[in-house]
C-alpha cells in the first residue's frame, strides 16, 4: 500500500513539472484577470478560468510527451520523463484527457467563444506536433494568445468581436513570449535537428530580436484605444522602451539582459492589457 501511495505521488509529482506549471499559470491567470475586466460575472469568470487552465495543461503535456525521445538524447534530466518520475504514456493520456475536458468547458461560453479558444489551443497543438521545427513556429503562438481576448468578450452578452488592436497585441505578445521562451534551448534544439523561426534566427540574433514584437504590443496598448493614452499609459510605455533599450545595451556583458528584458517588457503590455479591459469591445 505504501509503495502504491509513493508510486501515485510520484507520478502526480512528475505530471505537475511535465505541464509546464509557470507558464500554465501564468497564462491562465491573465486571462482570468482578463475576463473580469472586461465584466464577465463571477460565473463566466470560472468557466474562462477551467477552460483555459485545462486547454494549457494539454498543451504542456503534449509538448513533453512529443519532445520525450528529444529531451532523452539531449540528457535533460530536468524533464520528469527523462528523470523517470512519469512515462511518456502517461503524459500523453493526461494531455489528451485535459483537452477533452477544455471541449465543453470552453463552450460553456457560448458557441462562438468556445470555437476561437479551441482554435487557439488547437494551434498549440499543431506547434507541438510539428509546426515548431518548421519556420512558421510563431504563427501558433501568434494565433493563440491572439485568440485570447476574443474567447473572453465573446462570452459577454451581445457576443462582441474584441477591438482589433487587442487582439494584435495579443498576437504580438505570443510571439515575443515564442522567442523569450526558446532563447535558453536553441543550442541544444538546433544539436537535435529542431530549426524553428527562434533556432534558423540563431542565439544571437533571436535575443536581440525578442523585445521587439512585445515592444510594438506596448505602444499598440498605448495609442490605439479610444480616448488616447493617459499619463500611465505614456509612463507604461516610457518603461518598455527603456527595458527594450537596457536589454540590448547590456547584452554583450550579460547574455540574458534581452531575455529579462524581453518577461519585464511582457509584464507590462500584460498590464496595459488588463488596464484597457473596458475598452476591448468598444
Amino acid at each position: 500500500m505504501a509503495d502504491r501511495a509513493s508510486s501515485l505521488l510520484q507520478t502526480v509529482g512528475g505530471l505537475a513539472r511535465a505541464c509546464h506549471p509557470g507558464p500554465t499559470l501564468a497564462v491562465t491567470a491573465m486571462v482570468t484577470a482578463l475576463a473580469t475586466a472586461v465584466g464577465r460575472d463571477a460565473g463566466g469568470v470560472a468557466l474562462v478560468a477551467a477552460a483555459v487552465l485545462t486547454g494549457q495543461l494539454s498543451v504542456g503535456w503534449c509538448n513533453d510527451a512529443v519532445d520525450a525521445g528529444l529531451d532523452t538524447t539531449a540528457a535533460r534530466a530536468g524533464k520528469p520523463v527523462v528523470a523517470g518520475a512519469v512515462s511518456a504514456r502517461t503524459v500523453w493520456i493526461a494531455a489528451v484527457a485535459a483537452l477533452i475536458a477544455c471541449v465543453p468547458l470552453s463552450l460553456a461560453s457560448g458557441v462562438a467563444a468556445g470555437l476561437v479558444h479551441l482554435a487557439g489551443v488547437g494551434a498549440a497543438w499543431a506547434y507541438d506536433l510539428g509546426l515548431k521545427a518548421t519556420m512558421l513556429s510563431w504563427v501558433p503562438y501568434a494565433v493563440g494568445f491572439g485568440s485570447l481576448p476574443a474567447f473572453v468578450t465573446l462570452g459577454l452578452p451581445g457576443r462582441p468581436w474584441p477591438a482589433w488592436w487587442a487582439v494584435l497585441a495579443a498576437a504580438l505578445l505570443g510571439c515575443g513570449a515564442h522567442l523569450a521562451n526558446t532563447l535558453p534551448d536553441i543550442p541544444s534544439d538546433l544539436a537535435a535537428g529542431v530549426r524553428g523561426w527562434p533556432q534558423r534566427l540563431g542565439p544571437m540574433r533571436a535575443r536581440l530580436l525578442a523585445p521587439f514584437p512585445l515592444l510594438a504590443a506596448s505602444f499598440l496598448l498605448v495609442l490605439a484605444p479610444p480616448g488616447g493614452p493617459g499619463t500611465a499609459g505614456w509612463l507604461a510605455l516610457a518603461a518598455a522602451a527603456a527595458l527594450s533599450g537596457a536589454g540590448l545595451l547590456l547584452h554583450g556583458r550579460f547574455p540574458r539582459a534581452p531575455f529579462a528584458a524581453a518577461i519585464a517588457v511582457a509584464a507590462v503590455d500584460v498590464a496595459l492589457l488588463l488596464g484597457n479591459g473596458a475598452a476591448l469591445t468598444t
